[in-house]
């Protein structure tokens, strides 16, 4: 039998095995792998550039700069085209909530995705994790749209939030004109942290009226009279605690913190375990159907106090 510190495990399909399905791995591999290729073809290339320059008698010093240039230049897109390509999938449950139902309606939309429940009054638009397919977040979109808060589930550029900071504006300008009176932004992660950047914004004053930041904080001062959520997970071993207590000084007085116990910072969604997160201790259903709760509670009181008062 061999160990994983054995010489012989390297030999094992095993461990070729590892290296094409273990999403950590590929995110050092494939990165690795794209700047070799580039190094190795720049190499090449200059070799035989310098070879043509001598044989024809000329100098080869500009042809070393030429080679540079483009190496830089592949080194930079071609390494920041592999990076940002490399993203967290949704898992396979999550595409389960990206169907239509009964109650709510899934449209695919410029922006990205939008579910259409019973309600007509409320909205909310979402903006994902960094490099975390938008998907992801279905379930709770779903939750939230079958209890009345239709939602905007943004399709990032490149999965990445400050790539798209202003989607949330170009949304409520596009669908205000179908009836909604009150519009919410949620994000997850740097999503909730870029959310928190567009609500800081005073040309965005009065455009939302709150703002919900799962695992994330707003590190720009927000306005007193927006309602805020911040929800955390006791297990979340990603967010930076020490940055999200600094920067309680940017919430206005009256804004509610969520503490989920047992929760962790990859299930707030559904794209599997994060690389450094902690272990949860309840299910990823568990951990959504209380952020939903909490997110109800903030945008529709009145009908989270009614549910309360059925359940009892």
């Amino acid at each position: 039998m061999c160990s994983r510190m054995d010489p012989c495990f390297f030999m094992r399909v095993d461990f070729l095995r590892e290296l094409c399905y273990n999403d950590n791995m590929k995110r050092i591999i494939i990165p690795l792998v794209a700047l070799i290729g580039a190094l190795v073809v720049s190499v090449l290339f200059s070799i035989l550039l310098t070879l043509k320059r001598k044989k024809e008698g000329k100098p080869t010093r500009r042809a070393r700069i030429v080679i540079f240039t483009i190496f830089m230049m592949l080194l930079f897109f071609g390494g920041g085209f592999v990076y940002f390509s490399i993203y967290s999938h949704a898992a396979e449950q999550a595409m389960v909530y990206m169907e239509s139902t009964d109650t709510v309606s899934v449209s695919e939309i410029s922006k990205g995705y939008y579910f259409d429940g019973p309600g007509t009054e409320d909205a909310l638009v979402f903006y994902p994790g960094a490099k975390v397919d938008e998907k992801a977040y279905s379930e709770l979109m779903m939750s939230l749209a079958d209890d009345g808060i239709d939602c905007f589930l943004i399709s990032m550029p490149f999965h990445m939030a400050f790539l798209g900071k202003n989607i949330a504006g170009d949304v409520i300008d596009e669908y205000s004109k179908t009836g909604y009176k009150h519009w919410y932004i949620c994000g997850h992660s740097l999503g909730g942290a870029i959310a928190a950047n567009y609500a800081a914004e005073k040309e965005n004053e009065g455009a939302i009226d709150g703002i919900v930041m799962l695992a994330a904080y707003a590190t720009e001062k927000l306005p007193e009279k927006l309602k805020v959520m911040t929800v955390i997970a006791t297990n979340d071993h990603v967010i930076n605690m020490e940055e999200y207590e600094k920067n309680r000084k940017n919430l206005p007085a009256d804004s509610q913190e969520i503490v989920i116990q047992g929760g962790n910072h990859s299930r707030f969604g559904d794209y599997g375990e994060q690389a450094g997160d902690g272990e949860a201790t309840i299910s990823r259903d568990e951990q959504i159907k209380q952020v939903c709760e909490s997110i109800v509670r903030l945008v529709q009181p009145d009908y989270a106090h009614s549910m309360i008062l059925q359940e009892e």
